[in-house]
């Protein structure tokens, strides 16, 4: 039964093929082909994240009942937004460690530098990636320590406690008719703190000179370009970039001139 002696030969090279893929899959992952590939796959489920942040912001247009609402949406996912919050901070530090590492490869790799340097086709948005990547790190960090967490500039110009705001409002102030957490107000509190918003309007635009290249460069990555189409992704790239950095800037501008937030 010759054809049964292959047939099993077949199976088991088949089994042991399969069997030796989680081996091979770390290897793989910690390459330099690898990383780029988990860079691009995390760059751009933030970048999702980023644009249904800013859509969901962006209601603070519509007044309190509108932003407030869609606060108290989030705050009934309960388990599930904490998963989705603890799942796009890891997303992001892997993002940032795995682009840091390929960052300092490649200087390793060349540890002389050009006596030219010829970056005519770099823009600087690419040749600054990792800087601006580090910076929105560290604005990330601020930004939970200040929104999540009230531990810094936790306090409204008329002595309101970020998280009174949050936690007690429900029983302790009418500011929301409806008896919700009043995320409304703490926007309108915090960027009428003209430091905190020429950092929040700094970060926003280091965060659109990071999309104009990554987002582009995402695509690349993960293989997803062909020289027809490319000029098309960038463009759609760059357009994102320059529409969330418009959308996030205009809401503490918004605030700071009174346009918004007046019955506050």
């Amino acid at each position: 039964m010759p054809h049964v002696t292959a047939s099993k030969r077949l199976y088991r090279s088949n089994y042991d093929r399969r069997a030796s893929i989680p081996k091979t899959l770390l290897p793989a992952l910690s390459s330099t082909v690898g990383s780029k590939f988990l860079v691009a796959l995390t760059g751009l489920a933030l970048t999702g994240f980023v644009i249904a942040h800013m859509t969901g912001n962006l209601l603070i247009f519509k007044g309190r009942d509108a932003l407030n609402s869609y606060a108290l949406f989030l705050k009934d996912r309960g388990a599930l937004l904490w998963l989705l919050r603890i799942g796009l901070l890891a997303a992001f530090v892997l993002h940032i460690a795995l682009a840091v590492r390929l960052a300092l490869r490649n200087r390793a790799a060349r540890p002389e530098r050009y006596v030219y340097e010829d970056t005519v086709q770099a823009t600087y948005a690419s040749r600054t990636m990792i800087w601006s990547g580090l910076a929105l790190f560290a604005f990330v960090i601020f930004h939970l320590l200040h929104y999540t967490f009230g531990s810094i500039l936790a306090t409204a110009p008329d002595g309101t406690n970020f998280l009174d705001l949050k936690e007690s409002i429900a029983q302790a102030s009418p500011r929301d008719p409806a008896q919700r957490h009043d995320a409304y107000a703490m926007t309108i509190y915090g960027f009428r703190n003209v430091p905190l918003s020429i950092i929040y309007m700094i970060a926003q635009l280091t965060l659109g000179l990071h999309l104009w290249h990554g987002i582009g460069s995402t695509f690349q990555s993960l293989g997803w370009n062909s020289p027809r189409w490319n000029p098309l992704i960038s463009g759609i790239g760059r357009f994102l970039a320059v529409l969330l950095t418009i959308g996030n800037i205009s809401m503490p501008l918004a605030v700071m001139t009174r346009l918004i937030g007046n019955d506050v």
